[in-house]
């Protein structure tokens, strides 16, 4: 199998394109101090993954943004810290403030010459068309939690991501589903029949910071520590032979 092989890259954003972990941190500084917590880094964006996991399974319909907002009213509860209602809705607000990876645009320009683009994201359309005007490229579909009405990892949404790239005449086989989060995106994609590729972004770190560990981690096809790697390889494909 090559990178070659495929006509559409299927792209999860927050985590992968987005560098959701700075973002959620700096959000979540404003009650992290107001709370005057010390927690380390990687026990914030823990408690994060799994308040964020819980509300998606019980809310799987909501915004988002509001979705992060009863995470952030989850977070002070369980750290006994009274804030500000519009500390909980800004920190919904938050995501089109989460920065892009550095090497995500000039990958992504480079990848879309040679392969359709498409989101499937958990998100809302108005925060993912704030990130998107970090990203610097035109996607050929983009799906959200919100066109969806649920959360991934439920099959649902990679049914309809599929459905989604068959408009574009690119059928199931043609599909490398490209994401960092193992939970997320890598079980429901294989699940599915999809190819993946892992941007391994946590690379040499310990956990799965901002998303849950599956049980068991499942099987991928590709590898890359960073977006920039996985279009040097496939540039590297492609260069003419001496």
């Amino acid at each position: 199998m090559k990178l070659t092989d495929f006509k559409a890259l299927t792209f999860d954003c927050y985590g992968t394109l987005i560098d959701w972990e700075t973002g959620i941190l700096a959000a979540l500084e404003p009650l992290l101090n107001a709370g005057e917590r010390t927690l380390e880094r990687d026990a914030v964006l823990a408690e994060f993954a799994r308040q964020e996991a819980a509300q998606e399974a019980a809310t799987p319909a909501m915004l988002y943004r509001d979705l992060l907002s009863e995470v952030h009213r989850r977070l002070a509860r369980e750290w006994q810290v009274r804030v500000p209602d519009a500390l909980h809705l800004a920190f919904g607000a938050s995501v089109p403030q989460w920065p892009v990876f550095a090497d995500t645009p000039a990958a992504l320009q480079y990848l879309g010459r040679h392969f359709k683009l498409v989101i499937l994201s958990n998100v809302d359309r108005d925060s993912f068309a704030g990130s998107n005007l970090k990203l610097g490229v035109k996607f050929d579909a983009i799906c959200t939690a919100q066109d969806i009405g649920s959360y991934k990892p439920d099959a649902r949404n990679f049914r309809y991501l599929i459905e989604a790239v068959a408009k574009l005449g690119i059928d199931r086989g043609q599909i490398l589903h490209t994401a960092q989060s193992l939970y997320h995106d890598h079980v429901p994609a294989k699940a599915a029949g999809l190819a993946t590729a892992w941007i391994d972004r946590r690379n040499r770190k310990d956990g799965g910071g901002a998303t849950l560990s599956p049980a068991d981690r499942p099987a991928y096809d590709f590898r890359f520590v960073s977006l920039k790697e996985m279009a040097d390889a496939h540039r590297a494909l492609i260069a003419p032979r001496n």
